[in-house]
């Protein structure tokens, strides 16, 4: 199971980025995909959140700028980042809740899933 990240970059303040995380490796039934951020000297934090059902959650300081979606078809998630400020500034990881189901067929589970893991700088 690998979980790919994209869409990272260098952006001034005010402006929007949009990451993409897709999974891959098997047939997959995923309950729920979450952004999370981490910073120079910083804990990481969740940032967005999306389940099966639709159903998101997003940290205070990213609510109105940053939307998650999800293409189910595609097991991708997406984070639209708009309004960006330089506290924004981290390294973007997404997860995967799921069930993978992989072509030996052999059956993974678990919220242990990550991706690599995508820079996203904010300055001007």
């Amino acid at each position: 199971v690998q979980l790919q990240a994209s869409g990272g970059g260098l952006v001034r303040p005010g402006g929007s980025l949009r990451l993409s995380c897709a999974a891959s490796g098997g047939r997959f039934n995923i309950h729920a995909m979450t952004w999370y951020r981490q910073a120079p000297g910083k804990e990481r934090e969740l940032v967005a959140a999306v389940t099966s059902g639709g159903t998101t959650n997003y940290a205070d300081s990213v609510k109105s700028r940053f939307t998650i979606s999800r293409d189910n078809a595609k097991n991708t998630v997406y984070l639209q980042m708009n309004s960006l400020k330089s506290e924004d500034t981290a390294a973007y990881y997404c997860n995967a809740d799921l069930v993978a189901f992989l072509p030996d067929g052999t059956v993974v589970a678990g919220k242990d899933f990550w991706g690599q893991g995508t820079q996203v700088t904010v300055s001007s």
